[in-house]
């Protein structure tokens, strides 16, 4: 049976999302009584995708949805994954077969982040409202070809930004929203990825800028997006430094992967992804850790020679392309000025941001994936000019982004009419000008001059975002 179309108006009707305290998703928000089952398909059954979208889904939600299909281009770790599930729905390597026998309501899309646009593209075609893991597409034409085949289906785009649900990142939100500090001047903000998860993505298929854009829009499209959410205005000039010094051509040695390497003793970066072959999706703690590498193992290197991608690569190979410390200013419509840094070689990991106002400073040290104990909340320090400081703390939001994971799931599976005061939910334009500013400060960097929003895409920055 065809689908129907749903008009971007109707599903932002009924899919606002959740709010602080007991408005969060996951208390007493409202419920929507479910007369069928959502179907749905998945493209791209890497970690992500048979993590995030198919374990914790099945088991958190398995009331509301119903998967029909998954594809992937690696027919070994589709079916794979297919098993692991305990799915009985058919597997495809050809994405246009999967959505023409399956006929979805939703697909999801978890692929390489340089091919999204073809699968959100096809999908909406197709007949299926889609959403799509961040970022959006890598580059300003693949963004534009994505709103234009939106506002011609009539179906919405969901944009996968779970940081935004997280109870730390939504206080602030609404700090900001009740202008605590006075009106917004500028913002510091500093994130660090640590050498453990910032080093992965120099040996995964992120580390060549054709694949992701770089870490400016593949990592920092969730930054750059709680940027323009928080301050509630687009970004209308960037202006970018960065650069390869550390991984990549620096290292001292060198392979193809960790497997085929003479220097696992020496090298502080070696990983054997093949420590343990226990296949399964459960677990937490050291047993999260024994099953993770498992995970990797039975994804990607029992089906290797199948597309030929090696998950335990050379973080010094020399096809490395991307940066691995950026720094970008961004001025907004709204006369903010943001300086923003990216390091990804830190001994922890975790952001600092501070808020300068024209009444004070809203500031926070969010940590995590740190060597030592993280704390049972996340403080937000909060000082006014002439006055006391306020340490407001909120307890740390359990499961992945700070929390943020659970709730947004919740949000457009489960409580599709719960009100959305503090717009976490995302679209297109959400999905458009994070990336823009990663794509106009890879534009800056390559050729040393500020980059002007507009000139990238037909959206035109306002000061006010819209709803």
């Amino acid at each position: 049976m065809e689908q129907e179309d749903v008009s971007r108006r109707d599903f932002l009707a009924t899919t606002g999302a959740a709010v602080v305290g007991s408005a969060l998703v996951g208390s007493a928000t409202a419920q929507t009584t479910h007369i069928t089952k959502k179907r749905i398909a998945l493209v791209g059954t890497g970690s992500r995708g048979s993590g995030s979208w198919g374990r914790t889904v099945l088991r958190e939600y398995g009331d509301y949805v119903e998967y029909v299909g998954l594809c992937d281009i690696n027919p070994g770790r589709v079916d794979y994954v297919r098993q692991s599930l305990g799915l009985s729905c058919p597997t495809f390597t050809d994405f246009e077969k999967m959505m023409r026998e399956t006929k979805p309501d939703m697909l999801i899309v978890t692929t390489v982040d340089a091919t999204h646009h073809e699968y959100i593209i096809k999908g909406l075609e197709m007949g299926a409202e889609v959403i799509t893991e961040k970022p959006m597409t890598t580059d300003e034409s693949k963004c534009e070809a994505i709103l234009e085949a939106e506002k011609k289906a009539g179906r919405p785009v969901t944009v996968a930004f779970n940081y935004r649900y997280a109870p730390h990142t939504t206080k602030i939100k609404e700090l900001l929203m009740k202008e605590q500090i006075g009106r917004i001047t500028s913002v510091d903000f500093n994130w660090y990825l640590d050498t453990n998860h910032g080093a992965s993505y120099f040996r995964r298929w992120h580390g060549k800028r054709k694949n992701s854009g770089t870490l400016l829009v593949h990592k920092a499209t969730h930054h750059f997006d709680l940027l323009n959410w928080w301050l509630d205005s687009d970004p209308v000039e960037v202006f970018g430094n960065g650069a390869l010094e550390f991984y990549g051509h620096n290292g001292k040695f060198r392979s193809t992967h960790c497997r085929a390497c003479d220097h696992t003793e020496e090298c502080a970066f070696h990983w054997d992804i093949t420590r343990s072959r226990r296949r399964n999706f459960s677990g937490s703690n050291e047993m999260g850790r024994r099953s993770r590498r498992s995970r990797s193992l039975a994804l990607y290197v029992d089906h290797e020679h199948h597309d030929g991608y090696l998950r335990d690569g050379c973080v010094f190979h020399e096809d490395i392309d991307i940066y691995d410390k950026m720094a970008v200013q961004i001025k907004y419509a709204n006369d903010v000025q943001v300086s923003y840094s990216l390091t990804t070689y830190s001994p922890y990991e975790g952001y600092r941001i501070a808020f300068n106002g024209t009444k004070g400073r809203l500031e926070a040290w969010i940590q995590s994936r740190q060597p030592w104990d993280r704390p049972e909340t996340n403080d937000l320090r909060l000082t006014m000019n002439f006055g006391e400081t306020e340490i407001i703390s909120i307890p740390r939001g359990r499961g992945g982004h700070g929390g943020g994971d659970v709730r947004l799931k919740d949000r457009v599976f489960k409580n599709l009419d719960a009100p959305d005061p503090f717009k976490h939910q995302a679209g297109t334009r959400d999905g458009a000008m994070s990336i823009l500013i990663g794509i106009a400060a890879r534009k800056s960097i390559e050729e040393q001059k500020k980059i002007a929003i507009a000139d990238l895409t037909s959206i035109e920055p306002m000061a006010q975002r819209p709803v």
